[in-house]
């Protein structure tokens, strides 16, 4: 029984892997990254083999999840990089902006994580509070919310402050 399951597994993998790979690198327009999207395609095939009714319609449905799941990170990647590269060539120095002064710094460090994030991800990574909203699961009033209440703490450590100053 389990040779005659390793040897229809292999008959399948002769006549499908080749095909599958071919149409994957047409997709993902990489060698490497359509025989790694097959390949693992085939893992999870053999994974549940007993299971599986229909092996060739498995084998491409996975391989278009794991596709799609390839330009997602490809989009993410890319967000990412545009998002460095636009900070890095608008980055003022330190004495002209409050928000990367070392003090501020400081003190939004020391905010609870709950407002912390949002803080971070708002006004330090620049995003809007929709991707905040998502990125941290979050409702976007609460994600407003949390970023009013950073700043009112925010506000009042720095009035303290000011207070003490000679």
């Amino acid at each position: 029984m389990k040779r005659s399951r390793e040897k229809a597994a292999s008959e399948l993998f002769a006549a499908l892997y080749p095909r599958l790979a071919g149409w994957c690198r047409r997709l993902v327009d990489d060698d490497e990254t359509a025989h790694e999207i097959a390949s693992e395609a085939f893992t999870r095939l053999w994974a549940r083999w007993t299971s599986v009714a229909e092996p060739h319609g498995f084998l491409y449905v996975t391989a278009a999840n794991l596709v799609r799941d390839h330009w997602r990170k490809l989009e993410r990647e890319r967000k990412a990089m545009h998002r460095a590269t636009a900070e890095a060539a608008v980055r003022p120095r330190y004495d002209q902006a409050p928000e990367t002064d070392p003090s501020v710094r400081l003190l939004v460090r020391s905010l609870p994580e709950r407002l912390r994030v949002p803080i971070l991800l708002h006004y330090y990574a620049d995003m809007p509070i929709r991707e905040v909203s998502a990125l941290t699961g979050r409702k976007e009033g609460t994600v407003k919310a949390d970023l009013h209440a950073a700043r009112e703490l925010l506000r009042a450590h720095l009035r303290r402050s000011l207070d003490h100053t000679p």
